[in-house]
């Protein structure tokens, strides 16, 4: 029997640090043909991941330009994946989360009539344009994919409203296996200062904030609301790896440049964004990823938005939703940083994201849609 050839397409270093291990569980098989796939929607950062997962693109469309917009990111995926859909043949393209890659991908996919398996299905907000535009991305993808890896029940129960019951897989979140193979106690930065922070005397913080929804006045409300916790708390130190996005690096440089035990770095690899997760006291984020990464590290989460697409960790207890008004963001990081018990509340709140098998369970659903297994994979049980 043929083996299957099954496509992994991503463009962004989200997508790659939570498809990485998966791609590398589909190699395990020998049933299974792995393809990879990149658009290089975020080229530097997407080449990081894949170096600290060691990994190598089969196919690379090289897309990103200057001051990208969405419309041009998703013309160049679609007509660029026609040539590696034509030359490579897959029987099944896998695509991840809700960026314009994975939308295009899908579309891609659909126009060559070829199963889409959609890895982290079923996130919502109901709010069309917030996360903008990914709550739309996830939707469409949901409406094209045949396979639909959810990484909790609740995401099931999302794709259940839509009428969406067939091919759907309870598997826990891919980010938990990445964790499994980058956080160690021994790391050693390659990036210096965070081998010199005060870990243990001080309470560090880790701060990412790019999202495009808080462009502008939700944005400077953000920034203003770091300067002044930073001003406020002498015990504190803010590490911000900046997104390269020209939008955001103007609102960083306007409002934190020169503001006291505020670190501005560059974004990190993947391995060492890990390791200072695992090392700082908590988080402020309008990340998605990280709202799953942190609580796996036991790591309270404050986020920099109006909703979250999810709420499983809110229910858990270990993230909050701060929002982008200033005072609010400032009074929920003050009280983590002056009240053991708010903290250690939101630090030993269980993960509800995964057990580290969601990479095997995905391959293994795969394998059964395809006739190359007998039994149905188990869907991840949530403690």
């Amino acid at each position: 029997m043929e083996k299957l050839r099954v496509m992994s397409v991503f463009g962004t270093r989200p997508e790659a640090i939570k498809m990485a291990p998966l791609v590398l569980e589909l190699k395990k098989y020998e049933e299974i043909e792995p393809i990879c796939c990149v658009t290089a929607q975020h080229r530097q950062m997407l080449d990081s991941v894949m170096e600290v997962f060691g990994l190598q693109a089969d196919c690379d469309l090289n897309i990103m330009a200057p001051r990208q917009t969405l419309s041009s990111i998703t013309c160049k995926c679609l007509t660029g994946m026609d040539d590696v859909i034509e030359e490579k043949k897959p029987d099944l393209i896998l695509v991840h989360g809700d960026t314009s890659t994975t939308f295009a991908g899908a579309l891609s996919a659909f126009y060559h009539q070829i199963p889409v398996g959609h890895v982290e299905a079923g996130l919502r907000t109901y709010d069309r344009y917030s996360p903008f535009p990914e709550e739309m991305n996830r939707k469409m993808v949901g409406a094209i994919a045949e396979l639909h890896f959810c990484p909790t029940e609740n995401n099931r129960k999302n794709l259940a409203r839509e009428n969406i019951t067939e091919g759907v897989f309870v598997t826990g979140n891919t980010v938990i296996d990445a964790l499994k193979t980058t956080v160690r106690e021994d790391y050693h930065f390659a990036t210096e200062v965070l081998n010199t922070l005060p870990y243990k005397s001080k309470k560090v913080i880790l701060v990412t904030c790019h999202r495009r929804e808080n462009y502008g006045e939700p944005m400077k409300n953000i920034m203003l609301a770091l300067r002044q916790i930073a001003e406020t708390h002498e015990d504190v130190e803010l590490v911000y790896p900046v997104h390269l996005s020209p939008v955001v690096r103007e609102a960083v440089q306007e409002y934190l440049a020169g503001a006291p035990r505020v670190h501005l770095i560059d974004p990190l690899p993947a391995d060492e964004m890990h390791n200072l997760m695992g090392r700082c006291y908590m988080v402020l984020t309008d990340s998605g990823g990280l709202q799953e990464e942190a609580p796996a590290l036991g790591k309270p989460v404050l986020v920099l938005r109006r909703e979250t697409e999810r709420p499983e960790a809110v229910a858990a207890g270990t993230v909050k939703i701060a929002g982008v008004d200033r005072d609010v963001i400032v009074s929920m990081a003050s009280e983590l940083i002056e009240s053991n018990n708010a903290y250690e509340a939101m630090a030993h709140a269980v993960n509800p994201y995964g057990d580290g098998q969601a990479c095997r369970r995905i391959a293994e659903a795969i394998l059964w849609r395809f006739n190359r297994r007998a039994q149905r994979p188990e869907d991840y049980q949530s403690r």
